[in-house]
């Protein structure tokens, strides 16, 4: 980039990254004061964010409301929702806006030229011109408001925050979360909730929505980042011409003020809700907190990282087991959060008793102080710091733009520190620098000086209560009843005129004029071709050897496979069981501390998991494979296998000590899991009423295998026999040199001598004469509603159409768009407030529509029945068409990295997926027409006629709804 190219802006540094291979530049705008960051590389995976520091002084989530409401329309772009036709029709590989506790963001990246460039100058336009001050209904829909249909009531609250909010406060984690900020920062702005408590929402004025909008909303408060190969110039005279230079410097407060010391720390106790079949007796958490530096430390920050892996996250890890040996709570975990001013380090246990708290903090300190003084375990710490640079060099980031990413990972020193804000790009020098401090008494330091002798911290005590979700909800409908109750009939005419007013404003249909403003790419501007997949069958004697040549960098990514031919339903629960205990236990050389630290120490990581792949067009046929996978530098590949064979034949599968540890942190995680993600737990359940693979799925990490693990958690000294006689049988029956296959992802150079050890891990593996069973999975249709102590609702319909004697074709995954941002997002989302509608088709015919964090449940049913028709009626001009197909390009067009690829490749692989069906697919989406997403009706019209329904929500939801299902009953027993 040439410097005197860019007039508006002044050069503040510039640094070579060599970290992650790419020039920084750090600028300001001169007339306003923007600033901004570039990153200069040859990524084609571009990423723009512009960000604001919008720090809350109270609850009401106005920072939240504001995140979602300027995306609903600005000056350029006046439809009431911009932001879903750009999802229609991008070719975007991330587009998201998201609230912190001080900063809001809205980030985009795209490969395409064009559509990067259409990306930022729609989200520019949203945040600096919204039509938050035209539209008042915006605020309301987004936001909260009243809803009340006739005088005579109910009257009642709505809104897409609102219910996102309701269902964050239904889990203990997340209010666990929240209560620990509030209580280590009680003077400043992180002591209050910037996504919105629920009960402060209502609170929220337009006017004071509009004001922070004013007050934060300016370039003189932004933050503007780019990165990737582009023409830097070009953008930065885009961003001032059209944006930045209409502006004037304004002198914006949004400082984040440290919360002082506290004298002492502080000893709180907190509420949250519980069902009324859960235990109140062994839930509580129990939390020790303490403030940690700044942000702009990165050494003590990554040190702090390696402390949590060192001393809690790591199995084996001291405080870990000092907590459990000492039998305070089910499982122990810590983190340390870097997202604020003044970070925080946090170790919880979970399903502790009340009256542990003292026996709990002395237990820490306690162990605390014995590693200060004895010296901290150093294959811990340099296992720590080698399991976290592995993963910053590898910058495998799954589907997220690493861009993305590292742009997140700027702002959290840049929003704090002008001074040196590529410190998160920066690291290798620090990781380098902390092995050294390792034997320089650094990590022991830092214990005494921020966990022992640190006074700013708290003791918090979050005690479940059974009947406080409920009475928060009949407390809430009481006010709400009597402030109806006191409106005169002139008053309540008016909220009625509203509601009716904001819903004919979410059914208005968008001026055609408007519609033509989005910028949107053309159908020729897509490729035609698939990106196939690399696969080679070769061979370890006569066991398949799957091979993907793919560029990785020097890492080698193994998949050692074991096919399971047929199992019994409760045979599965204990292959989910064996997943989770191997590379956990002790083997013949190790505990399990060791091992996984001698793991961490030299290679990227082993772990053991269970896949699955649906046969294409095939709904009663799936293959499952019992995998441990690692990856490692080819220089450590040996040593890769090496430790593979020790977790594969020297576990120790009878330490019933051990056992017990894994399964109540099972339990414990299983429950926050299945709550927290209660669309996927609806979706797999529903689904396994008729489906062999979701049956099989569900029981070995769904609802079936929760309860699986409840009751061996409740009843362990009954069934402990019982567990180790599992789990050795699941070993008999899966680990055999006879299902032996591997799957393999690097270049070519490596192949020959990972071809090698893979033999001599087969020839290790004991010959198995035992029979496997072979036993079919049946189903059977429940339709069950799961009570939780939540607020809201998950609520899944599934069924398949295959079976119905329906074909898959591509047209299915623009349907699929379509409903998630017409139909559904319409009638679930806008006019219903639910934070989220989803729906999928698989090749199989598996088919579901679920909605996320949803206030109803019979309506959402009622609104799953009206697909038939929307799809037989759909309309759709060529532009709108057009927009459809590339938004269900962009989700398959998704840039690979090394590891996907070569998951890819093995997944067409085992579902019989070629190159040609892939290609007929694409053709289908790039040619489709109006007429064939009319053809779909029938295949909906099958898929709902299952009538297979699964909720999970709220006791007095399933409950009142109670004759829509064939069972209800409690998501968690005890």
């Amino acid at each position: 980039m040439k410097t005197e190219n860019i007039p508006a802006y002044e050069v503040v540094k510039q640094e070579n990254l060599t970290d992650i291979h790419s020039t920084g530049y750090l600028l300001r705008h001169k007339k306003t004061g923007a600033r901004l960051i570039l990153i200069e590389n040859d990524d084609e995976n571009k990423v723009f964010s512009i960000a604001f520091r919008t720090p809350p002084a109270n609850s009401t989530g106005v920072p939240h409301i504001l995140e979602h409401s300027v995306l609903c329309g600005s000056r350029e772009f006046p439809l009431k929702d911009p932001f879903v036709e750009l999802v229609k029709g991008s070719l975007n590989t991330f587009l998201n806006a998201m609230t912190y506790p001080d900063k809001t963001c809205y980030p985009v990246a795209s490969c395409n030229d064009q559509d990067f460039q259409n990306l930022m100058h729609v989200y520019l336009d949203a945040v600096f011109y919204p039509n938050i001050y035209k539209k008042e209904e915006i605020f309301r829909q987004e936001g909260w408001s009243y809803h009340l249909e006739n005088k005579e009531g109910p009257l009642t609250y709505n809104g897409v925050v609102y219910n996102e909010m309701k269902g964050a406060f239904s889990s203990p984690d997340e209010v666990l979360d929240r209560q620990i900020k509030s209580s280590l920062f009680p003077d400043n702005t992180y002591g209050v909730e910037s996504g919105g408590d629920p009960e402060n929402i209502p609170e929220l004025s337009y006017e004071e929505f509009l004001n922070f909008h004013r007050t934060y909303y300016h370039p003189s408060n932004s933050y503007i980042y780019l990165y990737g190969n582009m023409d830097m110039e070009e953008k930065l005279r885009f961003i001032d011409e059209k944006y930045l230079s209409a502006f004037d410097a304004l002198a914006v407060d949004s400082r984040i003020l440290e919360q002082a010391p506290f004298s002492q720390v502080k000893d709180l106790e907190e509420e949250y809700p519980v069902a009324e079949n859960e235990d109140e007796e062994d839930n509580t958490y129990l939390s020790f907190n303490m403030v940690v530096g700044n942000a702009m430390d990165s050494m003590l920050g990554v040190a702090f990282d390696v402390l949590d892996y060192a001393l809690l996250s790591a199995p084996g890890a001291p405080l870990k087991k000092a907590l459990l040996d000492a039998q305070i709570g089910k499982d122990i975990y810590g983190s340390y959060d870097d997202g604020v001013l003044q970070p925080f380090f946090s170790i919880v246990a979970k399903g502790a008793k009340t009256s542990q708290k003292e026996e709990f903090v002395s237990t820490i300190r306690k162990c605390l102080q014995d590693i200060v003084k004895n010296g901290v375990d150093k294959k811990a710490i340099l296992a720590g710091i080698n399991y976290m640079e592995f993963r910053y060099r590898e910058a495998d980031f799954g589907s997220y733009p690493k861009g993305l990413m590292y742009g997140l990972d700027i702002l959290g020193n840049w929003l704090y520190d002008d001074e040196n804000p590529f410190a998160q790009v920066k690291l290798l020098a620090i990781y380098d620098r902390l092995k050294e401090a390792v034997n320089e008494g650094y990590f022991e330091e830092i214990i005494r000086k921020w966990l022992l002798d640190n006074t700013h911290g708290t003791i918090l005590t979050l005690i479940p209560k059974r009947g406080l979700a409920a009475k928060r909800e009949k407390d809430l409908e009481e006010m709400l009843e009597k402030y109806r109750s006191s409106l005169s009939d002139a008053e309540l005419e008016k909220l009625v005129r509203k509601t009716k007013a904001l819903e004919a404003y979410q059914e208005s249909e968008e001026n055609p004029e408007d519609l033509e403003c989005i910028p949107m790419l053309k159908r020729s501007d897509i490729r035609r071709e698939v990106e196939g997949f690399s696969n080679e069958e070769l061979a370890v004697d006569d066991s398949l050897f799957l091979y993907q040549d793919v560029c990785t960098n020097g890492i080698g990514y193994v998949n050692v496979m074991f096919e399971i031919r047929d199992m019994e339903v409760e045979k599965v629960h204990y292959l989910g069981l064996l997943k989770s205990v191997l590379g956990y236990v002790d083997t013949k050389d190790y505990t399990y501390g060791q091992l996984f630290n001698e793991i961490n120490a030299r290679t990227g990581g082993i772990q053991c998991g269970v896949d699955v792949f649906d046969k294409a067009n095939d709904p009663e046929v799936f293959r499952t494979m019992f995998t441990i996978r690692g990856k490692a530098l080819y220089s450590q590949m040996d040593f890769l296998f090496q430790m593979m064979g020790e977790i594969l034949n020297t576990s120790r599968l009878t330490d019933i000590k051990r056992l017990r540890e894994i399964i109540g942190e099972l339990k414990s995680r299983g429950q926050a899991s299945l709550i927290g993600a209660g669309h996927q737990t609806a979706v797999l359940r529903g689904s396994s009423y008729a489906s062999p693979m979701a049956k099989f799925q569900d029981e070995m990490a769904g609802v079936g295998y929760y309860k699986f693990v409840e009751d061996l958690d409740k009843n362990f000294q009954e069934k402990k026999d019982e567990i180790v006689a599992g789990l050795l049988n699941a070993v008999e029956e899966i680990i055999r040199p006879d299902s032996f296959m591997v799957s393999y992802t690097g270049e070519r150079e490596s192949v020959e001598q990972i071809q090698k050890l893979c033999g001599e891990l087969k020839k290790s593996l004991p010959e198995r004469t035992r029979e496997v069973p072979s036993v079919s999975i049946t189903c059977e249709k429940k339709n069950e509603g799961f009570k939780t102590s939540g607020q809201v609702q998950y609520v899944a319909k599934c069924g398949n159409f295959v079976k119905k004697g329906y074909a898959y074709t591509g047209a299915l995954e623009i349907l699929k768009v379509a409903l998630s941002y017409d139909y559904l997002w319409i009638n679930l989302r806008v006019k219903g407030g639910a934070y989220g509608c989803m729906s999928g088709f698989r090749r199989s015919g598996e088919s579901y529509f679920v909605s996320y964090r949803d206030p109803h449940l019979r309506r959402t049913l009622e609104v799953y029945q009206g697909v038939p028709e929307y799809v037989r009626t759909f309309q759709a001009d060529e532009r709108e068409l057009t927009k459809y197909i590339i938004g269900t390009i962009s989700g398959k067009d998704v840039p690979r990295t090394p590891q996907s690829q070569g998951t890819l490749g093995r997944m067409a692989y085992f579902r019989g997926l070629t190159v040609e069906m892939l290609q007929k697919e694409r053709d289908q989406i790039l040619d489709a027409t109006v007429e064939d997403i009319h053809a779909l009706a029938p295949l909906i019209e099958a898929i709902l006629a299952d009538d297979q329904i699964c909720v999970v929500g709220s006791e007095s939801a399933v409950e009142k709804a109670k004759d829509v299902f064939m069972e209800t009953k409690p998501l968690v027993s005890c």
